[in-house]
């Protein structure tokens, strides 16, 4: 064989392995998901190992994850390349504000105003399921504050109010 077929064999081969690697350090999928329901439940569950998961919903970017658990509690995780801040969302502890899309909203946590941001779903029906999980978590800590006499933040039952 010629020098050149040889060296052309070799530099065919390099830029092979090379593109593999490539795409094995990158974290992505296929379709170019970075999301793997596995390794969040994984890193949840390490994060808060008393909390049940019942459902994850992941954003358009892959970047963010809501998690529902059980109790009518939620948490959320954000992707940092190569790992997940996780935290849980206390009652009362969000707001949260619609964008023009119905597919997505700003979300202000006051635990964790680095978390905080603009989260777009894929559809309409996942940002509307999460915006009514965070609502559920929202209004829990006023029925709990009515239960116990005090009177509820920014509910009221007169109708003339």
């Amino acid at each position: 064989m010629s020098p050149i077929v040889v060296w052309s064999i070799i530099v065919v081969l390099v830029m092979a392995v090379v593109y593999y690697v490539r795409r094995l350090s990158s974290g992505r999928d296929e379709d170019g998901s970075r999301y793997d329901p596995g390794l969040a439940i994984l890193e949840f569950g390490r994060a808060f190992p008393n909390e049940a998961i019942r459902s994850l919903h992941v954003t358009a970017d892959g970047g963010a994850i809501f998690v529902r658990l059980h109790g009518n509690k939620a948490g959320f995780m954000k992707s940092h390349r190569n790992h997940f801040a996780c935290h849980l969302i206390h009652p009362g502890r969000v707001q949260v504000q619609p964008l023009t899309s119905a597919k997505g909203f700003t979300v202000e946590f006051l635990d964790s105003p680095t978390q905080s941001g603009t989260y777009v779903f894929d559809t309409e029906k996942e940002a509307a399921e999460v915006s009514l999980w965070l609502l559920d978590n929202y209004v829990a800590i006023a029925e709990r504050d009515e239960e116990e006499g005090a009177p509820a933040v920014g509910l009221s039952s007169d109708p003339a109010s």
